[in-house]
């Protein structure tokens, strides 16, 4: 196998956002240890006077502790940003690339629409990579009936929809997302027939509950 000795990507350090953030990060963080001090110097006096009720003073500087510590972890993508430029025609060939697996979570599809988690899906399937190589598993904690059905209706859609986005080289592989009027039809015939689908499975769902109680 022969490698490729340019780099598929660079990574370029923006230093005008460097010298920002961490300039602020230090007047911030200078800030926070004199609250803390302050904070700190005023607890031990309290305890030593008890001229005014410590427990007030406590829970205001533990949620203020708990706050910078928050602050503190949110500055580790701003202390370096970079930004990077990808060459994808140095990417190797098909046959040097890694088998990968896609995994798609769902439970409700009540609070989680079907119809987004199948869009999912068929992008995820029509992804620019070696079929051979690619593998979506949709997880539906639930069982629900639904999803089982949807997933089926999704499969036969992507039958169609992802030869003709490799064919054609179709960029928005989302049906939801397509904005192009010659390709909207295909994203209206999805959404319509998986909503039929699913009106027609909750209906039925609704009277086995009337018939069980």
């Amino acid at each position: 196998m022969e490698t490729n000795p340019l780099p598929l990507h660079l990574s370029h350090v923006q230093k005008p956002s460097l010298i920002i953030n961490r300039t602020h990060s230090l007047l911030h963080s200078t800030a926070l240890a004199t609250l803390i001090y302050y904070r700190s110097s005023t607890i031990f006096q309290t305890l030593k006077t008890r001229d005014k009720p410590i427990f007030p003073l406590l829970f205001l500087s533990i949620s203020e502790l708990i706050l910078s510590f928050i602050w503190v972890l949110s500055q580790a993508h701003r202390w370096r940003p970079v930004s990077r430029t990808a060459f994808p025609d140095r990417s190797p060939e098909d046959e040097e690339l890694p088998a990968i697996d896609v995994f798609i979570c769902t439970t409700d599809p009540n609070k989680e629409p079907t119809v987004e988690v199948m869009n999912t899906v068929v992008s995820a399937m029509a992804m620019d990579y070696p079929v051979d190589k690619l593998c979506v598993y949709l997880s539906d904690d639930g069982g629900s009936d639904v999803t089982l059905n949807a997933v089926k209706e999704a499969w036969r859609f992507a039958k169609c929809w992802v030869p003709f986005c490799r064919r054609f080289g179709v960029e928005t592989i989302c049906p939801k997302s397509i904005s192009n009027p010659s390709l909207k039809i295909w994203r209206i015939f999805f959404q319509k027939k998986l909503q039929f689908i699913l009106y027609i499975l909750l209906q039925t769902e609704e009277d086995e509950l009337i018939l069980q109680t």
